[in-house]
């Protein structure tokens, strides 16, 4: 039977895992995602699975890249200093198309910045983090239930995909504790196997889906792993067509699939004369601003991405143009804002309510926005 509990964000997140069937984690504690690393060194030994404290951030996403090429569902968590490291990993797992994890619990920054108080600076980092044409998928949860939620879809989607993605929520959202009611289990569909001998198998030769299966090594099948552009075979080629065609293929496997990867929430949005974007933990706070803004007569809507990269550009657009004016409310300089901004294309006003000084943007400062609608509240920032 499904029971309720009081549990802490990463806690969630580190359930959600065990739940997915997570059986391999690699890490370096670093705040503010201790707490996931903590509970996977207690419980992995419990289910069979292996932790294990790397030297680094670099060698812990290495270790886990190891591990899911070895048949394992792996992955890691870290923050700001982390995630700067481990974005090279990042990018031989895209081109590896080795599926794994990584939880970003965002911190304060550049640097070592303000190690235990929120932001929402890393949302870039995570799509342009590491270098070349590449997409990426990043999740983004606003409750503790949801990280659950889209943990155990994060382990579900790199296995479909062959591709790293990456989970992403605040310092608030990884420290605060809900009663939340926790599902008796989940069910994933699991990485495509081959389904020829070993002698047959093209380890790149991609199916109608563009997602080549993944055998584990050790089962019999040989094939050779690379950051270099190669070819069906796996094996290293500077031929332009061919690291062309790869190329086309990792984005198209992606972008073929955009509407199935893309998750918004939209509240109260059919009368709203402007739309709140918001996500993470900023959208409780523009929930509560809506509620009040509604009360004093102005029709407002949430617009929350559950699902940041790939960007839901027609979702927010459509919200835009039935609206009329949209307010972008982050903890950052405008990360999002601009995303927002190409998006909507002049079809609507936009407003930004940013506040990036390591403090959580508030309620009253969006209603504050909400009530104006022409500026940037005063004292956003204080």
């Amino acid at each position: 039977m499904s029971c309720v509990r009081l549990v802490q964000g990463n806690q969630a997140c580190a359930l959600g895992a065990l739940a997915a069937g997570a059986r391999f984690f690699g890490g370096y504690p670093i705040t503010p995602s201790s707490e996931i690393a903590e509970i996977m060194a207690r419980e992995m030994p419990e289910v069979g699975g292996t932790f294990v404290q790397m030297e680094d951030e670099i060698g812990s996403l290495a270790a886990v890249i190891g591990a899911s090429l070895g048949g394992a569902r792996a992955f890691t968590a870290t923050s700001g200093p982390g995630f700067s490291l481990m974005q090279e990993n990042i990018g031989f797992a895209t081109i590896a198309e080795v599926p794994c994890v990584v939880v970003n619990v965002m911190r304060a920054g550049p640097s070592t910045g303000r190690p235990t108080s929120p932001s929402q600076g890393d949302v870039m980092q995570a799509r342009w983090g590491t270098h070349g044409d590449h997409q990426a998928v990043v999740l983004a949860p606003a409750s503790v239930r949801e990280v659950f939620d889209l943990t155990v879809r994060a382990f579900d989607l790199a296995d479909r995909l062959r591709q790293p993605v990456i989970l992403t929520y605040d310092e608030v959202l990884g420290h605060l504790r809900e009663g939340i009611e926790l599902p008796d289990g989940v069910r994933i569909e699991g990485r495509a196997t081959p389904d020829v001998p070993p002698e047959e198998f093209l380890p790149k030769a991609a199916p109608p889906n563009g997602v080549p299966p993944l055998p584990a090594f050790g089962e019999g099948y040989r094939f050779h792993v690379t950051g270099l552009t190669h070819d069906q075979r796996g094996f290293p080629t500077d031929d332009a067509a061919q690291a062309g065609a790869l190329l086309a293929r990792l984005d198209g496997k992606i972008s073929s699939r955009r509407d199935e990867i893309v998750v918004v929430e939209e509240e109260q949005l059919d009368d709203a004369e402007v739309v709140v974007f918001a996500y993470g933990v900023v959208a409780r706070a523009a929930r509560e601003a809506i509620a009040k803004a509604r009360a004093a007569g102005v029709a407002a809507g949430l617009f929350r991405p559950a699902t940041l990269w790939p960007f839901p550009d027609a979702e927010i657009a459509a919200a835009a143009r039935r609206a009329g004016t949209v307010i972008v409310a982050e903890m950052n300089q405008g990360q999002m804002l601009g995303e927002v901004e190409r998006a909507v294309a002049g079809t609507a006003k936009i407003v930004p309510v940013l506040r990036y000084d390591g403090e959580p943007l508030t309620p009253d400062a969006i209603l504050d926005a909400l009530l104006d609608r022409i500026a940037v509240p005063k004292g956003a920032l204080s």
